[in-house]
């Protein structure tokens, strides 16, 4: 019998450069004409996985924003892994947005990618472990299939494939 090959399927971000990102867009929002003494600030909770945008209005958040979401994307991580909140009103005039670093599959979405795999009639077997798919199979074409179909799939979060062998 055939040696079972198998791959991870994950959710994770490298939070060093996020960190990385909002150094530079923090460099920005200090050197850019139009957001120079707007009063705008950015924080970064690494341990909690979160982004907080202070503004004086809405407007000049979602500049922030803006700045934020390019800098991310200018260091390779994926946008779908971060869910911005609405914007609270807070001290006076300005606004408050909060942003969370989705990091690792929750069980809802882990059984939803499961039933779709198994809904496609794949030969593989999938495993949920933790926050992370175990998908393995005798065959690394029925792999690939399913590499593929998870590719054109949007569960709301980027998807990784690692540890394939």
């Amino acid at each position: 019998m055939a040696k079972e090959s198998s791959f991870d399927v994950v959710s994770s971000v490298d939070m060093q450069e996020v960190d990385n990102a909002f150094g530079q867009a923090k460099k920005e929002l200090v050197q850019r004409y139009d957001l120079k003494d707007s009063g705008a600030e950015i924080t970064l909770d690494k341990q909690g996985k979160s982004m907080t945008v202070s503004a004086p209005s809405d407007f000049v958040a979602k500049q922030v924003i803006d700045v934020i979401s390019s800098k991310l994307v200018k260091r390779g991580i994926d946008l779908g892994a971060v869910k911005w909140g609405s914007a609270q009103p807070a001290a006076g005039q300005s606004v408050r947005q909060t942003a969370t670093i989705v990091e690792g599959i929750d069980r809802d979405t882990a059984s939803a990618i499961n039933k779709d795999i198994k809904a496609e009639k794949f030969k593989v077997k999938v495993q949920i472990e933790g926050d992370k798919l175990r998908v393995s199979s005798p065959s690394r074409d029925a792999l690939q299939d399913v590499i593929a179909f998870l590719k054109d799939k949007d569960y709301g979060q980027p998807l990784q494939y690692v540890n394939y062998r």
